[in-house]
């Protein structure tokens, strides 16, 4: 499903950088946070690869990507990052010839407390488009090795399974949703069935943890997201009513159990067929905010909403983009009651990453463009994480060929 789009220079790329860090810290509103000047970072990821994620663990940012090989091979590939340094030379997770990649359905990775790190991709099990299932492994020395795959949903059907997101979960235990097509086929008794939003565990041993269904009927192929809040997990994606109603919802476990789906924002966005632009989630104990692209009425916005109670509720959205975004969103949460929000917007010369600070009261900082972009489903989405002082930034440019860029942006 993703073409490969082309990379402009890097001098050029360098040169627009530079003035959006002047651009970015101009005129910030009174009391919000300022996003700049930007560093690009030596980024180990070769010519060809996609599909970028970020995530940080005990002072240690990891970033995963695909890059592609000879013959068909994919390999899963990751660096680390300790605050303030550089990334680490590349090492891989896992390769293979029959995986499915795909431009909006990309691998995370996570690291536990005990120091396991998971990852996941996705491997076809059957000539149609959408049959694949997803593949997890763990490591136990650091990423030096990997152990065997292990499939974490149990239906066995050649349908769709990912759009995966992980968690810490009780126990030391790993904890993931997934989007699940095991009713998709069809029933006996007339038309197709509706993708799901699934849950399961594993241990760092290896053992799968029993499947819970957390929403039977969501939209197809939009990201999920999840945080550890304070007294348990929050979890965003988009619903789909019987209507075509497609807004972001959420479900929250805390004390032994998951929430009913609760819909954030009821921006009413009737479509009949998937955005392919999910919500983004970050939580730090009662602390928690949700992005979202929506565009009800084909007008189109990204909003954020912050939840000063882990998530058992919200505040009125809070609109981010400067009036014409495209989505792709992220959230990353500053000391304060600050959230970092990143999306795709149209600037005059094509598609931009942009962020920008905003707080819960809906003062929002200034915007700053972290770097050309393109419209193209090939330039992925861009991601975000703190780390310490600084909001990592991951991208996929559009030169040629394209390749995974990093760069670090000082949070004051």
């Amino acid at each position: 499903m993703s073409a490969r789009a082309a990379r402009r220079p890097a001098a050029a790329l360098l040169l627009v950088l530079t003035a959006s860090c002047a651009r970015g810290t101009m005129r910030p509103a009174p009391g919000a946070a300022t996003l700049g000047p930007i560093r690009e970072l030596a980024t180990p990821a070769a010519a060809g690869s996609g599909e970028a994620n970020l995530t940080t663990a005990g002072g240690v940012t990891y970033l995963s990507w695909i890059e592609p090989g000879p013959d068909g091979v994919h390999a899963l590939r990751f660096s680390t990052r300790d605050a303030g340094g550089e990334w680490s030379a590349a090492r891989t997770i896992a390769q293979g010839r029959d995986w499915f990649v795909n431009w909006a359905d990309f691998p995370a990775m996570a690291a536990l407390p005990d120091g396991t790190l998971a990852a996941h991709w996705l491997v076809k099990t059957a000539p149609a488009t959408y049959a694949y299932e997803v593949r997890v492994a763990l490591s136990r020395d650091g990423g030096a090795s990997w152990g065997e795959p292990i499939v974490p949903h149990r239906d066995g059907k050649p349908a769709e399974h990912g759009f995966v997101s992980f968690f810490p979960w009780e126990d030391g235990r790993l904890g993931l949703v997934w989007l699940d097509g095991r009713h998709t086929g069809g029933h006996a008794a007339g038309g197709p069935g509706a993708m799901a939003l699934m849950q399961a565990t594993l241990g760092t041993d290896g053992a799968r943890g029993e499947e819970t269904t957390l929403d039977a009927r969501v939209c197809d192929c939009c990201q999920t997201s999840a945080a550890r809040t304070g007294d348990g997990v929050l979890v965003a994606y988009r619903d789909r009513s019987e209507r075509e109603i497609r807004d972001v919802a959420t479900v929250r476990y805390a004390q032994g159990r998951w929430s009913q789906p609760v819909t954030l924002g009821a921006d009413g966005w009737e479509i009949h067929g998937c955005p392919v632009n999910g919500p983004a989630v970050a939580a730090v104990d009662s602390r928690a905010a949700v992005a979202w692209f929506s565009a009800p009425g084909e007008q189109g916005r990204v909003q954020v909403a912050f939840s000063a109670d882990a998530g058992r509720t919200f505040g009125a959205p809070i609109r981010v983009d400067d009036g014409r975004p495209l989505g792709r969103v992220d959230v990353a949460l500053l000391d304060g009651d600050e959230a970092v929000v990143s999306w795709l917007e149209l600037g005059p010369a094509g598609a931009e990453v942009r962020a920008r600070t905003v707080a819960p009261g809906g003062t929002r900082g200034a915007a700053l463009t972290v770097a050309p972009s393109s419209e193209a489903r090939s330039s992925g989405f861009p991601r975000i994480e703190r780390a310490g002082g600084e909001l990592l930034v991951a991208w996929r440019d559009s030169g040629t060929p394209s390749r995974v860029r990093t760069a670090a942006v000082e949070v004051r």
